[in-house]
């Protein structure tokens, strides 16, 4: 797997509403995007920090996954995302090795990217995402 940076941390909150002003107003942070991914019934914010992004996921559906983890969970973080070249070797290279897959396929995600995520129980409890931009 060739890595090449963490592309983002996953959060999840209830309300970017509320979430939104933590980041801008106390840590000086600026919100470049909001943005709704119906497929995983989430809206999106996203913050930059270095070369590293703060993804900010509400749900849009209390049954989707975000919205089962803040149930679940309550808020916080909610994955790690690693910017990789080759996402469907990359899927069947980690496959091979025994990680179970929540994505056996890359599928759309936010700000164009090319997404698929590992399963927790292969990962140490962290929920993983590798991310692709296909424009790259």
């Amino acid at each position: 797997m060739k890595v090449s940076h963490i592309e983002h941390l996953g959060i999840a909150v209830k309300s970017l509403e509320t979430a939104i002003p933590y980041y801008e107003n106390l840590l000086g942070l600026k919100c470049y995007a909001v943005e709704e991914v119906a497929e995983q019934k989430v809206k999106t914010a996203f913050f930059k920090v270095g070369q590293t992004k703060i993804e900010l996921l509400e749900s849009t559906d209390p049954e989707g996954p975000v919205g089962k983890f803040i149930e679940k969970k309550g808020e916080g973080v909610h994955h790690v995302a690693f910017a990789v070249e080759g996402l469907q070797e990359t899927l069947d290279m980690v496959a091979e090795k025994g990680i179970a897959l929540i994505d056996h396929s890359p599928r759309k995600g936010a700000e164009g990217l090319n997404i698929a995520f590992l399963h927790p129980k292969s990962t140490f409890g962290v929920l993983t995402e590798l991310c692709e931009n296909p424009n790259k």
